[in-house]
């Protein structure tokens, strides 16, 4: 796994090295198939990312928005625009009404951790029951690697530049002590 990581990212990812390495198998296993439930969501892609990208930051994962950053660098440059908006999503053109519902919703659910019945309602009027499930594993599945990677203090390993305000938010430790240092997988 290092040698695959270390191909593709040039480095060990420190989740890889540090949560994955201690972990016992059937914990990977399960930790594994969270990407490959993605693939099953009927959620658009762009939409997908977007809510990710949004629940990292909430949660200053500084690792988790840096890898979706990555891969959106990888697989669809063009989306870097709406990435570095996100912040301004609400008054940004680059977002549709059906997005700024779905990040209103995953902000609300993330932050307070529970959904104003206005939030609801609006959400339904883009959304089908399957989408707004599709919505919730998001931001759950995303708060898993957020407080994973948080609480390990894993953080940004300079896969690609943060925009200046993400970086700025930084946490003064960002990343494991020396002693722990490991590339690890992405999440």
């Amino acid at each position: 796994m290092y040698y695959f990581t270390r191909r593709q990212f040039g480095t060990v990812l420190a989740p890889i090295s540090v949560f994955s390495a201690r972990m016992p198998v059937p914990f990977l296993s399960f930790y594994g198939k969270l990407p490959r439930l993605d693939k099953k969501l009927q959620l658009p892609h762009q939409t997908a990312m977007l809510i990710r990208e949004q629940v990292a930051s909430i949660n200053t994962c500084l690792f988790c928005v840096e890898s979706g950053r990555w891969y959106a660098m990888k697989e669809s440059p063009e989306s870097l625009a709406r990435l570095d908006a996100l912040p301004e999503y609400k008054t940004s053109p680059l977002f549709t009404d059906a997005e700024r519902a779905a990040l209103d919703y995953a902000t609300e659910l993330t932050a307070e951790k529970k959904i104003e019945p206005g939030t609801f309602e609006r959400l339904t009027r883009y959304y089908g029951e399957r989408e707004i499930c599709d919505i919730v594993w998001l931001v759950a599945s995303e708060h898993l690697y957020n407080v994973t990677n948080v609480g390990l203090n894993i953080g940004a390993q300079g896969l690609c530049e943060l925009t200046p305000q993400r970086a700025a938010n930084a946490p003064e430790s960002s990343s494991p002590p020396a002693a722990e240092k490991a590339p690890a997988a992405p999440r």
